[in-house]
C-alpha cells in the first residue's frame, strides 16, 4: 500500500453532532446504538489525531439552520419535521460536534443546510487553499451523508478514502453495501491502515 502525504491529506468528519449520533438527537434512534456498539467515534478521533500529527487538515461538517429556518427547504420527510421538533437550530447544544471529536485549534468546521458536504459550502475552497489532494472520510451515516460527500469529492477531483471502522449506518448490512459501492470510487481502509500510511 502506498503511503499518504500528510500535508496533502485532510480528514472530513461528517455529521459528528449530537442531533445525529447521540441518543437524544433527532436521528439518535437510527444511529446512536450503532455508533456506541462499534465505537466508531473513538476510531474517528484516532484518525483525526493521526492526520493532525502529520500536519494534515481536520474538517468537520455539521447541519445547522438559522432561527426561523429561512435556509431550510423541506423537500424530504425528515427536513419537513425539523421546525416542528426545533431540530438543528444553530447555537443549540445538539448541533455541536460531540465531545469525543471536539474540534481543536486549526481544525475547520463547515456548516451545511443540505445533505452534501460541498453543496453550497466553502469546503472546496478551504481544501484547495491547503493543497489537499486526498480526502479521508469518517462519519454518519455511511449510506447518506458520507456517501454523498464521497460522490461530491470525486466530482471535485479529489482522491477518496473511506475509513470503514470510523463510519456507521442504521444497520451493519447497509454499512457494508455502502462501503462496497464507495470502494468502486476510491479506497476503503481501516483506522490502523490510515495511521500506518501517514507514518510512511
Amino acid at each position: 500500500m502506498r503511503g499518504l502525504d500528510p500535508t496533502r491529506t485532510a480528514v472530513v468528519g461528517v455529521h459528528w453532532q449530537h442531533e445525529i449520533v447521540s441518543p437524544g438527537g433527532f436521528f439518535g434512534p437510527y444511529f446512536a446504538e450503532q455508533v456506541a456498539r462499534h465505537r466508531v467515534a473513538s476510531y474517528a478521533a484516532q484518525v483525526a489525531a493521526s492526520v493532525r500529527a502529520g500536519g494534515g487538515l481536520v474538517v468537520y461538517t455539521r447541519v445547522a439552520y438559522r432561527p426561523g429556518y429561512p435556509d431550510l427547504i423541506p423537500n424530504t420527510p425528515s427536513h419537513a419535521m425539523y421546525p416542528e421538533r426545533q431540530a438543528f437550530l444553530d447555537g443549540a447544544p445538539k448541533t455541536r460536534i460531540i465531545d469525543e471529536l471536539a474540534p481543536q485549534a486549526g481544525d475547520v468546521v463547515i456548516t451545511t443546510v443540505r445533505l452534501g458536504a460541498f453543496f453550497g459550502t466553502e469546503l472546496d475552497t478551504v481544501l484547495r487553499a491547503r493543497g489537499v489532494q486526498t480526502l479521508l472520510f469518517t462519519g454518519v451515516a455511511t449510506n447518506f451523508a458520507v456517501m454523498n460527500a464521497v460522490f461530491e469529492a470525486v466530482n471535485h477531483g479529489y482522491q477518496t478514502m473511506v475509513v470503514s471502522d470510523a463510519c456507521t449506518a442504521a444497520t451493519d448490512d447497509i454499512h457494508r453495501v455502502s462501503l462496497e459501492t464507495m470502494g468502486q470510487l476510491g479506497e476503503v481502509v481501516t483506522t490502523a491502515e490510515v495511521a500506518d500510511r501517514l507514518a510512511r
